[in-house]
């Protein structure tokens, strides 16, 4: 069972005995809704995102106008003074309507990460064409209005981002520590379709979920209905994977209302069909809760699933991934160019790098490797030398002492390694040269794990989907905890990109590298 801590985050508590509907406080309707329709903690992050963004957007105002108010010279109180004060004061009135209007503040995508973030980028391109039009109708903005705007309303964007960055990390914080951040579900469903929705959510509680307990239709056999929660005698004092069960199907919304559930994931079955599922959105719709339905689909992106009515059902409609036409070109046009930008910014680090290889170690400079690329290709993969020369012969001898899983090698404490190798592996600086195989079209800046030849020949189906697209200088795994991953979760982390890759996924991805990156966790 699940409660609520006065700062609205849950506390998780062994299962208690069954409670009755008697034992519901006397409140109204309308109280019903306020009050059980979403976790207190949800409420208390949505008011702080909406502080945060509007002190953002303020600020980005306040740059604006010194900006502007600079560019015009103005004096205080003077007609351009005036009208430097009101252009940013518009921008931010129409930022934060836009925010709102494209449901930036949805509980059901704050410190969802991707989806959120994107969310903001929406309402900022809103914002900025409703603008465009306002100063066409007004013809008051000049020229110096939008470069004060070029300059502010960027700064603005960030701060946004990174203030919602700051918020999910202190929820996901909770979550790890099981202290907060959780959103009491109610499962509904066949038992064993419950046993495994609840094992799932009550499994990985940092994605922002917790069960607390269960509804069970009545099985052919049942007794009648024990009391007012509709739940047969036989299930009376029993438990779904650690939670208990608490009720029947007839009395899903009363339930939840009183767990305090703020959703109701429901798996359907022969006994809980179309008819059922639509009785109990009435129910819930009584008591202020969501409705979730499960289904089997995974590691889809919700971009590629559509919702498409057909003779009372609803199709979900699954996208095939697509691997050419203009989304890959325009991931083309970002690797050359940022690959070129930033072989020319960290110059000196390959040049200090590179002195510093040489000047420790016997050998070449360079480690060039076999790597497989899109659809199979080989290339040539560069990198600094981390390893003594030879160390490639010394595998065989070595393979009783490899840490990692699946068909890779890795050692945490790896005796071919030079002193100065494991400074550049830790911090991944032996990886920068790579920037030259981006440039000729062997990899991309962001993609699935570069693979050996002898790893790929162990590939079945399901791994060899990373070849769909280039491998990657950093990627899902890098971010989500390079060699510390489980060989699985590596392979699912590289096939969920691949088949879900967006511009937007990229920016995010290379934006985590470097937290990544500065943290050393998982680099060996």
């Amino acid at each position: 069972m699940a409660s609520q801590t006065l700062d609205g985050e849950f506390e998780i508590h062994p299962p208690q005995s069954r409670v009755r509907v008697n034992e519901r406080p006397a409140r109204g309707f309308h109280d019903l809704r306020t009050t059980l329709g979403r976790s207190r903690w949800q409420a208390r992050y949505q008011a702080r995102l909406r502080i945060t963004d509007a002190v953002v957007v303020a600020t980005s105002a306040v740059v604006a106008y010194v900006l502007d108010s600079t560019l015009l010279f103005g004096a205080p109180g003077s007609p351009s003074a005036v009208r430097s004060l009101l252009v940013p004061a518009v921008v931010a009135t129409v930022w934060l309507a836009a925010l709102a209007a494209d449901k930036a503040y949805d509980l059901r995508v704050i410190g969802r990460d991707v989806a959120e973030y994107k969310r903001v980028l929406d309402a900022t391109w809103t914002a900025a064409s409703l603008l465009a039009v306002i100063a066409w109708l007004t013809d008051v903005v000049e020229l110096r209005d939008v470069l004060a705007q070029a300059v502010a309303v960027p700064l603005g964007v960030v701060g946004l981002l990174t203030g919602r960055y700051a918020w999910r990390q202190r929820v996901m914080r909770a979550r790890r520590r099981g202290t907060g951040g959780l959103t009491a579900v109610l499962v509904v469903g066949e038992r064993a379709q419950a046993e495994r929705v609840v094992s799932r959510l009550n499994g990985a509680p940092e994605q922002g979920f917790v069960a607390v307990g269960a509804c069970l239709p009545p099985s052919d056999d049942a007794t009648p209905a024990d009391d007012d929660l509709g739940l047969p005698r036989d299930k009376v004092g029993a438990d779904v994977a650690g939670v208990p069960v608490l009720g029947g199907l007839d009395r899903v919304g009363e339930v939840a209302a009183l767990v305090r559930a703020s959703a109701v994931a429901v798996s359907t079955s022969d006994t809980i069909t179309a008819d059922e599922v639509r009785r109990l959105a009435w129910q819930l719709e009584r008591v202020g809760v969501d409705l979730m339905l499960t289904t089997e689909l995974a590691d889809v992106d919700v971009e590629r699933v559509t919702v498409t009515p057909a003779s009372g059902l609803s199709l979900l409609h699954v996208a095939s991934p697509r691997f050419d036409g203009r989304k890959f070109r325009v991931k083309q046009a970002m690797d050359w160019s940022l690959a070129a930008l930033l072989t020319v910014l960290v110059s000196p680090v390959l040049v200090a790098v590179g002195a510093a290889v040489a000047l420790t170690s016997r050998g070449g400079l360079f480690y060039l490797s076999e790597r497989v690329g899109r659809g199979g290709k080989i290339f040539r993969m560069i990198k600094f030398r981390t390893m003594r020369t030879g160390a490639d012969r010394e595998v065989a001898a070595l393979t009783t002492a490899n840490d990692a899983e699946g068909p890779l090698f890795k050692m945490r404490s790896d005796p071919r390694v030079t002193r100065v190798g494991g400074f550049l592996r830790r911090y991944s600086l032996d990886e920068l040269p790579q920037l030259v195989n981006v440039l000729l079209g062997h990899m991309s800046l962001v993609g699935p794990r570069p693979a050996l030849p002898h790893e790929v020949a162990a590939y079945g189906e399901r791994m060899r989907r990373r070849l769909l697209v280039k491998p990657g200088m950093t990627g899902m795994w890098q971010v989500s905890g390079r060699s510390d991953l489980p060989w699985d979760e590596t392979v699912r982390l590289d096939v969920y990109y691949a088949e879900n890759w967006t511009p937007f996924l990229d920016v995010l991805i290379l934006a985590r590298t470097a937290r990544a990156v500065v943290s050393g966790r998982g680099a060996y």
